[in-house]
């Protein structure tokens, strides 16, 4: 019988870095530029995370007693500037130098992952490990710890309170970014900025300050989703290209979002449980788990051949994205 109760964990599980990937890319894209590097953000921002780590346990003669505050503040403060790294070269190439941003968003995800690869053998290499990982277990049980309580209340605190609190924050987060796009000034200037910057230019906004917030702010949001996944997730080992296609689902989610963080939450924890219902779904076919695993992206080609169709305003990216803009062209 399908287990539910033991689904819906692994399924949110696997969706948080989706949510926090999409909503990165999201507020990035309210901005009009196209970040498609996020793959490679989540990769910097996860062996970041792995490199500060790693650093304050070896310098602990026993990681277990590990100081709760700085084993949580450390990996997050170097995931955080690692993306924020790749955020501003991003916009100095795009935005300064007005280089295509596809091209740059797929070359910075080369980077990204090579970035991670190398720094991530590096790591294995200086323990001396006999596996091609890395383990940090002491951090990743900081990160791991849920509520104390959760395991007394049955199918209820399995469901809904027996995650980490990079889970929680990442809905927060989305619902904070969904707020400010939807309800507050600034939100309106970036919409403003991403739709048609040549008027919001003539109206005073500074178009270079928003692109270059909204888009190291939507990399350091997405920096998170790696980090999440090595020391939640991936109970924190570290494994070169462990990532998978995670990076590419998180874009494939905007669009199934239909550029709204707050739909993200939910579309998440559905993306993620169709990345992993082949696990679930009982068959001796190996033919048939691929197909499986085809579904997230078959349901991403299904709502965008039906928002196409409604040909709806809202409904579709903001107008500008993808394009450069000029002042002299204006």
């Amino acid at each position: 019988m399908f287990d539910l109760v033991s689904f819906i964990p692994r399924a949110v599980a696997q969706g948080i870095p989706l949510l926090l990937g999409s909503t990165g890319e999201i507020v990035t894209e309210k901005s009009g530029n196209l970040n498609l590097g996020i793959p490679g953000v989540m990769y910097v921002g996860g062996i970041c995370g792995v490199i500060g780590s790693f650093l304050y346990e070896r310098s602990l003669a026993d990681p277990s007693q590990i100081n709760p505050v700085l084993g949580v503040l450390i990996p997050l403060v170097c995931c955080l500037l690692g993306s924020l790294l790749m955020g501003l070269i991003y916009c100095f190439l795009t935005v300064n130098l007005r280089a295509n941003q596809n091209v740059t968003g797929l070359a910075m995800t080369t980077f990204g992952v090579g970035f991670g690869n190398f720094f991530g053998g590096s790591l294995i290499k200086l323990t001396g490990a006999q596996v091609p990982s890395i383990a940090l277990s002491s951090t990743s049980n900081l990160f791991r710890t849920s509520l104390p309580f959760a395991g007394s209340l049955g199918w209820f605190g399995q469901v809904f309170l027996s995650y980490g609190f990079l889970a929680y924050m990442a809905i927060l987060i989305a619902l904070g970014a969904s707020y400010v796009l939807n309800h507050t000034r600034v939100g309106l200037q970036l919409r403003a900025v991403g739709e048609d910057p040549a008027t919001a230019d003539a109206a005073g906004i500074n178009i270079t300050r928003y692109k270059y917030t909204a888009t190291c702010l939507g990399c350091m949001i997405a920096g998170l989703g790696g980090l999440y996944y090595v020391m939640d997730y991936a109970n924190g080992v570290w494994s070169n290209d462990a990532f998978g296609d995670r990076g590419w689902l998180a874009i494939a989610l905007v669009i199934f979002t239909i550029w709204r963080p707050n739909v993200s939450i939910p579309a998440s924890i559905l993306f993620g449980g169709l990345y992993i219902i082949y696990l679930f779904i009982p068959t001796g076919n190996l033919a048939v788990k691929e197909l499986y695993k085809m579904l997230p992206y078959v349901v991403t080609i299904i709502v965008l051949v039906i928002t196409s169709t409604r040909n709806k305003r809202e409904n579709q990216p903001p107008e500008s994205l993808g394009l450069p803009y000029f002042r002299e062209e204006r």
